[in-house]
């Protein structure tokens, strides 16, 4: 029986899963590895211990699963995106640590790029609104402080990669530098229409040609692992940045169908098949995946700090010991008793795209407790995805039927609960929860064989459970007010502060 290796390369994690034929889990591996904060809005990873872990938990991974490297038919990649790398090409050095798609540092470089009027031009060509989100800017900031690294792009020396290229060119030994294209349409540099670098694009950001890796489609044999890794030489067949894997791995393969991801953000998906649709409610289009030559577009909305508010109430507030520990206080409280959060820590995402956001707490009385605390960081999450999916909705004209969810957070039954609740509509959650892992797996088992077609997949996807609504709709549309009260509360508080991104 052919079995896939996934790689799940995240924000605070790198993992490993093997699956087998059947799209079920064989063994699981994972490794926390170190978060960087060495300035207030700076975010930034390690790109060695990125590597480090990756491969470590691949190997532990396999040897853990009982097979060998002949078994594994091909190796799938998800990342993390937008996260930035930069590395000598000739001894494959990282010359600054990767800075992390939360990073903040490039919001004032942003601001003047969109007052000098960029701002059509960009979103016309790649999909993307003009933020500190996306890669460009990252890239810029690199080669302007970094001693030495413009002169030594501009002399071919230096390539730029998102974390899967990086993990491309580990993985085969610096010979393939490769990206797909759904990891290339969130750089802020590729044209999604004409699916290519833009050269005015580079011009504006300032990026030599030389750095940029060759892009290719979501499933195809990319190049062969080293043998000197122990993982044999099995192809690397799969690519896909983590949020359009998840789309896939969700079996959403018709316009219309959405999901949303819940890990450290959310990051909600919608299939808009294969034309590219423009937003006018500040979301963003991308490239879902292109296999066979065809290529699939996607709505995104992002929201920067999702299941991240649990960690803040874990290891901020210590209010509680693990991150499971978040749903039995929520729920020994009927309501919030007033209490809104806004988990602005990193500004905030779509729709509002204001890097000058930060987190609030409101309606905090001497009654506040911190299981009402608690239950409003849960609810601050299925807000933001509540206000994403209007955005979506109004964009789309597709109305929701249902929304399929992943990711840690999806196993908080409260959570789930909320959210269909605030949506109005089904929240589905699959049997199967590591849909990121498994549509790198299906992506790679395609290019190499093991399924010969996405229709073949379908069938392997199975409900867990089915939330539906229960609050009345009067009772949804006061609290979504009050929570939009609060967000304009927390908006452009940082500006001009002389302590955050406006003054960095």
């Amino acid at each position: 029986m052919p079995h896939i290796l996934a790689l799940d390369q995240g924000t605070t994690s790198s993992r490993a899963i093997v699956f087998d034929e059947r799209g079920r889990i064989v063994t699981v591996a994972q490794k926390e590895f170190t978060q960087l904060f060495p300035k207030a809005g700076w975010v930034e990873h390690d790109p060695q211990e990125i590597w480090a872990s990756q491969v470590g938990v691949a190997i532990e991974a396999l040897g853990r699963s009982g097979l060998r490297a002949r078994d594994i038919a091909g190796i799938g990649i998800t990342n993390q995106r937008e996260t930035t790398i930069v590395w000598d090409r000739e001894t494959g050095a990282p010359v600054y640590n990767a800075i992390v798609w939360q990073d903040r540092r490039t919001a004032d470089y942003c601001e003047a790029l969109k007052a000098r009027g960029a701002g059509p031009l960009i979103q016309r060509k790649t999909g993307l609104l003009v933020d500190a989100y996306f890669s460009a800017s990252k890239i810029h900031w690199i080669l302007a402080n970094v001693p030495g690294a413009g002169a030594r792009a501009a002399a071919g020396q230096l390539a730029f990669g998102t974390v899967d290229a990086w993990l491309i060119w580990k993985l085969t030994g610096g010979t393939r530098h490769v990206t797909d294209v759904s990891n290339a349409s969130r750089t802020m540099l590729f044209d999604i229409h004409a699916g290519q670098w833009d050269d005015e694009l580079l011009r504006l950001f300032e990026v030599p040609a030389s750095m940029l890796p060759e892009v290719r489609s979501s499933s195809e044999r990319y190049g062969s692992a080293s043998t000197s890794l122990g993982l044999g030489d099995i192809p690397i067949a799969g690519v896909a940045g983590d949020q359009q894997a998840a789309l896939f791995g969700q079996m959403c393969l018709r316009p219309g169908m959405s999901k949303n991801t819940y890990g450290t953000g959310c990051f909600l998906l919608q299939n808009v098949g294969p034309t590219a649709r423009p937003s006018t409610h500040q979301l963003v289009s991308t490239i879902a995946w292109r296999i066979g030559g065809r290529t699939e577009y996607a709505l995104e909305g992002s929201v920067f700090i999702g299941g991240a508010v649990v960690q803040w109430l874990r290891d901020g507030l210590g209010i509680i010991r693990t991150a499971a520990e978040v749903e039995p206080l929520a729920t020994s409280v009927p309501d919030t008793g007033g209490v809104y959060i806004v988990p602005a820590f990193a500004g905030l995402g779509a729709p509002h795209w204001d890097p000058f956001a930060r987190g609030a707490m409101f309606g905090l009385t001497r009654g506040t407790s911190a299981a009402h605390i608690a239950r409003a960081a849960l609810e601050s999450i299925a807000f933001q995805v509540a206000d994403l999916m209007d955005a979506m909705t109004a964009d789309s004209g597709i109305g929701l039927t249902e929304l399929r969810v992943d990711g840690g957070a999806a196993a908080n039954d409260t959570l789930m609960q909320m959210q269909a609740d605030f949506l109005g509509a089904p929240v589905v959650r699959p049997a199967i929860t590591e849909t990121t892992a498994l549509g790198a797996a299906y992506l790679a088992g395609l290019a190499v064989g093991v399924w010969q077609s996405a229709d073949e997949l379908i069938g392997q996807w199975q409900v867990d459970r089915r939330f539906e609504p229960r609050l009345a709709a009067a009772q949804v549309r006061a609290t979504r007010q009050r929570w939009s009260a609060a967000v304009d509360r927390s908006r452009r508080w940082d500006m001009g502060s002389g302590t955050g991104p406006a003054a960095s």
